[in-house]
């Protein structure tokens, strides 16, 4: 098989940060991207007041991503200020998701059928696509992998590839999609929404490892 070219550092988000602690380890780790989850639903989520709390903990350079799925444009609003990329993940269309003047990411599930490319010609203003794992029970953060071959290389979109990352496959992950960024929550948990230090470091090597190579 051909070896395919890299052409710049993948980047790195740790989703579902709920307190102080992990997020300056996570800084620490050198981060691109901390998200906090603001749709109650999920296990990792967070309320607009904590995320004030937290989202003025982030130091420069470190984007803070909020994660949505489904819900109303007000509530989204009064979370805006505290924000710097929108993240969507349910049926939000795409002029939806532009009104909120932000970057904003659309969070895509890997069912069997799904065409990228018609997804990707959909969504063509997203500052990024974030490919799950496909689930019936939840939206997101399933901690399973899907088939990475199934990812085409010609998508023109930015691609933030998630489902069951850990520091034991990110390496391969980067290898195969070689995607702009990477996102993880449960593979480096100790309990939902509780980080483990030796994870979180451990992955942050590995694509280090895997941007060296």
């Amino acid at each position: 098989m051909k070896t395919k070219k890299k052409i710049r550092r993948v980047r790195v988000k740790y989703c579902g940060i709920t307190n102080k602690s992990d997020l300056k380890e996570a800084v620490n780790y050198g981060v691109d991207a901390l998200g906090f989850i603001l749709w109650p639903g999920s296990k990792r989520s967070i309320d607009i007041y904590r995320l004030i709390i937290l989202s003025n903990k982030v130091p420069v350079f470190v984007s803070r991503v909020g994660i949505f799925f489904n819900q109303s444009y007000d509530f989204i609003s009064c979370c805006v200020p505290y924000l710097d990329i929108l993240q969507f993940h349910g049926g939000e269309t795409s002029n939806f998701c532009n009104l909120f003047n932000k970057p904003w990411i659309k969070a895509l599930r890997m069912y069997n059928k799904i065409d990228i490319l018609m997804e990707s010609e959909i969504y063509s203003k997203a500052s990024g696509l974030l490919l799950d794992t496909y689930s019936t029970d939840v939206p997101g953060g399933t901690g399973k992998i899907f088939d990475w071959y199934k990812i085409k290389p010609n998508i023109k979109n930015n691609i933030i590839l998630a489902g069951g990352l850990n520091h034991f496959n990110v390496n391969k992950a980067i290898n195969i999609v070689l995607p702009f960024g990477v996102d993880v929550a449960k593979g480096i948990e100790l309990s939902e929404g509780i980080k483990d230090t030796y994870k979180m470091n451990a992955f942050a090597v590995a694509v280090n490892q895997a941007n060296n190579i």
